[in-house]
């Protein structure tokens, strides 16, 4: 009986605070732009409180239709707030959606969702407190940046589902899935998309070294071309354009862990130890460069959505490509056909050798873990000896000597890695 009536006294305290977490944000936005609301901190744990207690009774009750009447009359309250607000000029629904979702989470904790109660509780939170952000984010987004995202989502939407999810014809053309491939150019493209999205919302004018860390999710070649360009123009910038070039690197070092992990989680066993001591290794010249970087408050990248049908066509097809020139490689040369492919691939792309690799590792039958880790750990050191010669040829001579510890330790650390498949 005493452990039956903790677990019910947990739940309504699950609920109590879920309220007053959504409530105490509603009224501090409130305070701050100085206008009223219907529900503040007390009214929105009250109403999580009544679902909660709502859904007790109507379990007790054995009836459905006591918890249905209850969220009627409570929503009926809330509707009424609304129109009333609105007579008085203050339009936005905001804080009402909110006081039902609130509502509906006290239900929910009852029924024992504690996790997911706390994760709608959170991400409404969260989403109620990031409107200036968001705000800013829609005003900085272009016409041509919505439409890409549209034609993108319609394309896979509908594309993804008819496409055939088999492979076709003999080895090597037994690695090629439609569906699976068309699956990773959205998982690439949303990792991309991430990092452009955090640039748009925190205003990469704000500072160089902010660009390169998000900018390295959606492209550290772009990010290395285009900041080693602008070091000839502003030389005095060079501590802080390295800064963010390193941390652009840093980033692609991650970005690789993270791709691993979502499509063959075993490998990343064999993978981890190189990049993440490579992204070790570079953090610390960073935070050398950190300390001997110039403010600068009015330099920005320019990257494209990676949603752009153009791109991610484009990153399909490379994928589709490597898939199976990886595969003949595997087939006709064995183990060291694949290293030198990866070593190829990584020249122009670390994304599409990485899906590769991880794909091929994962299927029954597939190539050692130890082979698909030599050859994406290839890719990664060719793709840094590409942005290394880019920096050379389009950045000043300030710049070249900056980024040189970045490129050498990162050749050094992979170079030890790569020993073992030599």
């Amino acid at each position: 009986m005493l452990s039956a009536q903790a677990d019910l006294f947990y739940r309504f305290g699950v609920a109590l605070v879920v309220g007053f977490l959504i409530g105490l944000e509603r009224e501090h936005a409130a305070e701050g732009r100085q206008r009223a609301i219907f529900a503040g901190v007390r009214t929105f744990s009250l109403l999580s409180l009544a679902g909660c207690t709502a859904a007790l009774l109507s379990d007790l009750s054995g009836s459905p239709w006591l918890l249905a009447a209850a969220f009627v009359s409570i929503g009926a309250l809330i509707v009424t707030g609304y129109v009333n607000l609105s007579r008085s000029g203050q339009f936005g629904g905001t804080s009402e959606v909110a006081a039902f979702i609130a509502l509906f989470c006290g239900a929910l904790a009852y029924w024992n969702y504690i996790a997911l109660t706390a994760a709608i509780a959170v991400a409404t939170t969260v989403l109620l407190s990031l409107k200036p952000a968001m705000r800013n984010f829609a005003q900085r987004l272009s016409t041509q940046d919505v439409y890409a995202t549209l034609k993108f989502a319609v394309i896979t939407a509908i594309v993804l589902p008819v496409l055939p999810n088999r492979t076709f014809g003999p080895p090597p053309f037994d690695a090629l899935n439609p569906y699976n491939i068309w699956l990773m150019v959205v998982f690439i493209s949303g990792i991309s998309f991430t990092g452009y999205v955090l640039m748009q919302l925190v205003n990469p004018r704000r500072g160089i070294p902010l660009t390169g860390l998000l900018g390295g999710l959606v492209s550290s070649t772009a990010v290395t071309l285009s900041l080693s360009a602008r070091s000839r123009q502003q030389p005095e910038l060079t501590p802080t354009i390295a800064l963010a070039i390193t941390l652009a690197w840093i980033t692609m070092f991650l970005r690789v862990l993270v791709a691993v992990a979502a499509v063959n989680s075993g490998l990343l066993f064999a993978v981890w130890p190189p990049m993440l001591s490579g992204a070790v290794a570079l953090a610390a010249y960073a935070l050398l460069l950190f300390l001997r970087r110039a403010e600068d408050n009015q330099q920005e990248v320019s990257l494209i959505n990676p949603f752009e049908l153009g791109p991610a066509l484009t990153f399909g097809a490379f994928y589709g490509l490597i898939l199976l020139v990886a595969r003949a490689a595997q087939l006709y040369f064995g183990d060291t056909g694949l290293l030198v492919s990866g070593a190829l691939a990584g020249l122009t792309d670390v994304n599409a050798i990485t899906l590769t690799m991880a794909e091929l590792s994962r299927q029954v039958g597939g190539i050692p873990y130890e082979t698909a880790a030599g050859a994406i750990i290839l890719a990664v050191l060719a793709n840094t000896l590409t942005k290394t010669v880019m920096v050379f040829v389009a950045g000043g001579p300030s710049i070249r000597k900056a980024i040189l510890p970045t490129a050498v330790l990162s050749l050094i650390v992979l170079g030890a890695f790569i020993v073992p498949w030599r």
